[in-house]
């Protein structure tokens, strides 16, 4: 009795199923009708999931950074004559320093500079160890690789690289004496003592 508006009922569905729109899921991406382009910042090919035509954007790149010379050339030792001296005799001293400053004050003066000292005593050969920090130095704040790589420069030429090091540090504002910390506690110093103008608000005047 009812088999033929069945059967007419299954062809209606089936025919309406081949021509219902399927929805993508939602992928929280805006999604246009028809074959208007949109725009997504994905780099993952969406056109299986809309079946629209679509545009994407890479995210944006910094460039690197443009490497900028040393403030003094590696042989001008004698432009610091002090610590040129204390670099001759004890070496171990302005690299303690240097590392110091480099590494942000987490391992001290003192701890670099002794295992300088102990690596320069085994290996007679103190370079290996603090052509790195010359590298990690340069990374910092943009320094050219120059004259040539940080190995052969303190391999070459150990106390005038030390020397070159000290002086950049010293040029970029920092008390050697000091430290990583103290350092810090004298900029902050400075910048509590900085005076301000004080505000004066208006309308707060007294009327004679």
């Amino acid at each position: 009795m009812y088999s033929s508006n069945a059967n007419g009922y299954e062809k209606y569905s089936s025919s309406d199923h081949l021509h219902q729109h399927v929805d993508a899921p939602a992928t929280g991406i805006p999604v246009s009708s028809g074959t208007e382009p949109y725009f997504t910042t994905s780099h993952e090919d969406m056109s299986s999931q809309s079946g629209h035509s679509h545009m994407t954007y890479p995210p944006p790149h910094l460039g690197p950074r443009a490497l900028v010379p040393w403030s003094t050339g590696l042989f001008d030792c004698f432009s610091g004559p002090k610590n040129c001296c204390i670099t001759f005799w004890c070496p171990c001293i302005t690299f303690g320093q240097i590392a110091e400053i480099v590494d942000k004050g987490s391992i001290p003066c003192g701890a670099s500079g002794a295992l300088y000292t102990l690596i320069a005593c085994v290996t007679a050969f103190p370079c290996i160890y603090s052509c790195f920090y010359r590298s990690k130095m340069r990374q910092q704040y943009s320094l050219e690789e120059s004259p040539c790589g940080d190995c052969l420069v303190h391999c070459f030429c150990e106390g005038c690289a030390l020397c070159q090091e000290y002086r950049e540090l010293k040029f970029r504002g920092f008390d050697m004496k000091l430290g990583w910390h103290g350092n810090i506690e004298e900029r902050n110093r400075e910048v509590g003592m900085t005076p301000v103008a004080p505000v004066v608000e208006e309308g707060m005047s007294r009327d004679k």
